[in-house]
């Protein structure tokens, strides 16, 4: 089984680290969080050194397959969210 990092987890680590009680720390986690969002639905990059990058890429239209199916099927035009890792988190993952 894979562990996960849940909201509370990084929450728990705020206020261990920091003297935060553990509903201002989650109050901050959520804040982070949450200006992460809009800063996207505003379609800014957001840049955390050290660990990567995320931004609102064009999706374009188009046709794939549905290999099940045998069929042609349209993709059709939107956005996705890109995130480009950070050089301390390539060495971490190419160490791993």
């Amino acid at each position: 089984m894979e562990k996960r990092l849940i909201k509370n987890d990084i929450a728990l680590a705020v206020e261990k680290s920091s003297a935060f009680n553990g509903a201002k720390s989650m109050v901050i986690v959520e804040k982070i969080l949450e200006e992460l969002k809009s800063a996207l639905l505003r379609e800014e990059k957001i840049e955390i050194r050290g660990f990567g990058s995320f931004r609102i890429v064009s999706k374009k239209t188009g046709f794939g397959r549905d290999i099940r199916r045998q069929k042609q099927i349209k993709i059709v035009e939107g956005k996705r969210i890109k995130f480009r890792s950070g050089q301390e988190l390539k060495h971490i993952s190419d160490a791993s």
